[in-house]
């Protein structure tokens, strides 16, 4: 079962101290340490990057493509995102980011802010001319957030946008473009995601929101940051490709842009995975039935907290939110009229939607529900005996998932460290009693 999983978080077993640091952030409790060593759950993990951004012996990291694998097609288009030119000081031009990102071995850009404005437009319009909404719609733009939802929220999936986000609409359309302006066929066109997050490389080899993805990959930003700072200060003018996002498709870089640009007013902002998970606990309880929209994303300070970003995460809210407002000051005034910029965008686009999400239940115990429901009365009779301070010592995050990990054989009680104690005080207690006599009277034999 667990094979058919992709995850793009990997552990490196050498670096791993079993520090239990790791297990204590994960939002799904899908670590555990064992042996020394930790492990992930397959059908638990989400890719959000949060051990890697929490693990202070570098033992977690992102598998995402290299630059290496641009060599396998004819023409290559990058995808940079927004959260790419949170990198930079607002002073370097995205023209200038071009023109490094064509000296590192692509041939074309297509801006993911340009699709990010498309999108915004549809859900505006989705938003606008749909009655007897699930209320609150939640954003379907971090893919980190959407496998949350899967795994420990199911009954929110209903509750998700049913529109693409941004960076597979803009693959369509970086595609479709490229392919008539070089008349090459569209399988000879690499189109490459400038990934910050591990979670959006894991959605193109596993999507979770289209039956086939025109992305042919991801490059992690901190994998190429280092050799494209050099490139970019030897650079002083670039025509190699003119910038066409607006600040409002820019703005998506961090949180709060998404709504921004929406102009969705009865909204939430949520970031950081801890806090999206708290709040869609209150969804979940109906308790937020009178908020419209909620703008969820895994990173905190949304993608520019990513962890595949280099920069310190407020530097780069700084630089995006500086260049986000010297372009504002030179657009038009109107909100639709700067996002549409003279260009007819259809809405109510089918080609905008993502296919069905399906849950991805991690709670289940055994298929006969019978032995499922003898072995929740075994959990809760093992964690009543349980310290209930989730120490973590043991291994696993909290006595509940010690207690259901020992049901599972994945675990043993005397893992917990006070039960071991209570076992070797026991012992003790017992060798130190006088030996018995052969009648089992104790005392010394005559």
């Amino acid at each position: 079962m667990q094979d058919n999983y992709f995850h793009s978080v990997k552990f490196d077993k050498e670096q791993c101290r079993g520090c239990v640091t790791c297990i204590k952030f994960c939002p799904t409790e899908a670590i555990r340490i064992r042996g020394g060593k930790a492990r992930i759950i397959q059908s638990r993990c989400i890719d959000c990057g949060e051990c890697i951004r929490r693990c202070p012996h570098h033992a977690k990291r992102a598998d995402t493509d290299t630059l290496a694998d641009v060599g396998k097609f004819n023409f290559n288009v990058a995808l940079p995102a927004p959260a790419l030119y949170s990198q930079f000081a607002p002073a370097v031009s995205r023209e200038k980011i071009f023109a490094a990102l064509h000296r590192l071995g692509f041939d074309a850009v297509y801006e993911v802010a340009l699709a990010a404005e498309c999108v915004t437009l549809e859900i505006e319009s989705y938003m606008k001319r749909r009655a007897g909404l699930k209320t609150p719609m939640i954003s379907s733009a971090c893919p980190a957030i959407i496998r949350l939802i899967q795994v420990r929220f199911p009954s929110l999936i209903g509750h998700i946008i049913p529109i693409l986000p941004p960076v597979e609409v803009a693959a369509t359309e970086a595609r479709r473009e490229f392919t008539r302006a070089t008349g090459l066929a569209a399988e000879t066109i690499g189109v490459w995601f400038l990934t910050p997050c591990p979670a959006k490389a894991t959605n193109i080899r596993q999507p979770v929101d289209v039956t086939a993805t025109d992305l042919s990959g991801a490059i992690g930003i901190s994998s190429f940051y280092g050799e494209m700072k050099k490139i970019i200060g030897a650079i002083s003018e670039s025509d190699i490709a003119k910038a066409r996002a607006s600040s409002y498709g820019i703005g998506w870089g961090y949180a709060g842009g998404e709504i921004r640009a929406t102009g969705l007013v009865n909204s939430l902002i949520v970031h950081g995975v801890k806090e999206v998970a708290d709040v869609l606990e209150q969804i979940e309880m109906n308790k937020m039935d009178d908020v419209d929209y909620v703008e969820c994303l895994a990173c905190p300070g949304g993608c520019i907290g990513g962890a595949l970003l280099p920069e310190n995460r407020f530097v780069a809210e700084k630089n995006l939110k500086l260049r986000v407002r010297r372009l504002r000051d030179r657009e038009p005034a109107g909100r639709r009229q700067t996002i549409l910029g003279g260009r007819e965008i259809a809405q109510g686009n089918s080609a905008f939607r993502h296919k069905t999400i399906q849950p991805r239940p991690i709670m289940k115990l055994d298929d006969n529900i019978v032995i499922a429901m003898k072995k929740v009365g075994q959990i809760k009779q093992i964690l009543a005996e349980l310290p209930g301070i989730d120490c973590g010592a043991c291994g696993s995050p909290t006595c509940a998932s010690l207690a259901e990990d020992i049901v599972q054989g994945l675990a043993a009680e005397t893992d917990c460290v006070f039960k071991l104690r209570q076992v070797v005080n026991a012992l003790e207690e017992e060798m130190s009693k006088p030996p018995k006599n052969a009648r089992g009277e104790t005392g010394t034999e005559e």
